[in-house]
This record gives C-alpha cells, sequence and structure tokens, in this order.
C-alpha cells in the first residue's frame, strides 16, 4: 500500500526554490487579505521564502479563473492559490459565479497540470464568511496554504511511485510487448 505524504508526515515541507503563487480578490478586501496573510504565515512555516509567494489582485472571484491560468502556465510556480468571497444574494447571481470559477479553476489545474488551490468562499452571509476567513475561526487562508503543500507533496510522490518499474499499464506484464 502506497501512503499519502500527509499520513508520512504531519507537516510537510517545501523544497528550496519553490515558488507559489497568489490571486487575491480585492472584492471583500479584508476577509481576502486576512486568508492571504494566514496562508504567508503557513508557507512561511513550511519553508517558502517570503520573495517566493507571487500575488496579483483581482477585482472580484469572477477574475479569479483567467489570472490563475496565467500563473499557473508559469513555469517558475510550483502551485497557484485563489482567494475570494462569494456571498449570496437575493438573486441566483452567487451561485452562477461560484459555479463557474470553481469548474474553471479545476479545469485550469489540469491545463497547466499543477495545483490550483480553492480559496474561494460561498457563504450566505458576511457573518459565515468572517467565520471561515478569519484566523480566529476556520482560517481558510491556512487551510489553502497546507493543502498547497501536501498537493505538492503528493504530485512528487505520484511522479516517483512504481517509477523502478519497466512499464505501466493494461499490456505490460501480460506478455503482450507493447501492444496499442
Amino acid at each position: 500500500m502506497v501512503r499519502s505524504p500527509q499520513s508520512q508526515s504531519p507537516s510537510p515541507t517545501l523544497p528550496p526554490e519553490t515558488r507559489i503563487g497568489a490571486v487575491l480578490s480585492t472584492y471583500h478586501r479584508e476577509l481576502c487579505d486576512a486568508m492571504l496573510a494566514s496562508a504567508r504565515a503557513q508557507l512561511a512555516s513550511a519553508g517558502l521564502a517570503e520573495d517566493d509567494l507571487v500575488v496579483v489582485e483581482v477585482p472580484g472571484a469572477f477574475e479569479i479563473p483567467l489570472i490563475a491560468r496565467e500563473l499557473g502556465m508559469r513555469e517558475d510556480l510550483a502551485a497557484v492559490m485563489c482567494f475570494g468571497l462569494v456571498l449570496k444574494g437575493e438573486t441566483s447571481h452567487d451561485y452562477h459565479i461560484a459555479s463557474a470559477v470553481s469548474h474553471t479553476l479545476a479545469q485550469v489545474a489540469l491545463e497547466c497540470d499543477k495545483p490550483i488551490l480553492f480559496g474561494v468562499l460561498t457563504c450566505d452571509t458576511l457573518e459565515q464568511a468572517r467565520a471561515r476567513a478569519l484566523p480566529s475561526g476556520h482560517d481558510k487562508g491556512r487551510e489553502v496554504a497546507r493543502a498547497a503543500v501536501g498537493a505538492l507533496a503528493a504530485k512528487a510522490a505520484a511522479l516517483e511511485v512504481g517509477r523502478e518499474r519497466r512499464k505501466a499499464g493494461f499490456f505490460s506484464g501480460l506478455g503482450l510487448g507493447d501492444a496499442p
């Protein structure tokens, strides 16, 4: 059985020279800034140098995926954290924004082949958002940073697991050679 990096080490650290990007919505700036500050502190405890966090601000949550993709395409960044807030309103606007952002960020992760972390709060009220964003509450910023470190460790482990085997896939071990 292969163990995940998290089960092997309670606090994985980042390799030297790792750089991480962050997309930060300025809508509800106080809460988004609080999430970024917590993430920054958590990444520092994992070994990230202060200058190795690249932050780009966007006006709102809907703009996050485009900039996450731009950062994700950069070869010098290992992961991208995304911070924003979508509050429920009187219409279904929040549902459409949150759905578009979450689905597109998942697509961006696959396109860029790197972790794109979802730190976009989708709350009914500002009080719920505060309870999730601030360090005195759920501390989503710290959670997203931990997920970034864990995802990078898991990706590195996935690239190494079973590497000693000559071939992988359905046809290996069946004596069929390089069948299609």
